[in-house]
């Protein structure tokens, strides 16, 4: 996240950047430390409406990966994030309206 920038706007903003779509509706699933060059907080969304269509603009390939298959993304923490918003465990909180015009 950018300085002063909310979970919510880095959202919006990351969505829009990495795929070209902006983000409308979303929820918060978990937040999680990961520890890389160092410690970052990662703050997990299940985003649920979307304007637009999902393009690749930052990474090799988009990949649509089935639950069952979780053991293939890269990240622990990201297994972790994407298995508790499946069995619903941690706190989800409301959806968010993103809107289209911003936060």
């Amino acid at each position: 996240m950018e300085a002063g920038e909310s979970p919510e706007a880095a959202l919006r903003r990351e969505v829009l950047e990495e795929l070209g779509v902006v983000a409308t509706r979303a929820t918060q699933v978990c937040t999680l430390l990961h520890q890389s060059e160092e410690l970052r907080r990662l703050h997990y969304f299940a985003a649920e409406e979307w304007d637009g269509e999902i393009q690749c603009r930052e990474a090799e390939a988009l990949i649509w990966i089935p639950l069952g298959e979780l053991h293939r993304l890269d990240l622990d923490a990201d297994r972790v994030a994407v298995e508790q918003y499946v069995r619903g465990t941690l706190f989800q909180g409301p959806a968010v309206n993103l809107g289209s015009e911003g936060l």
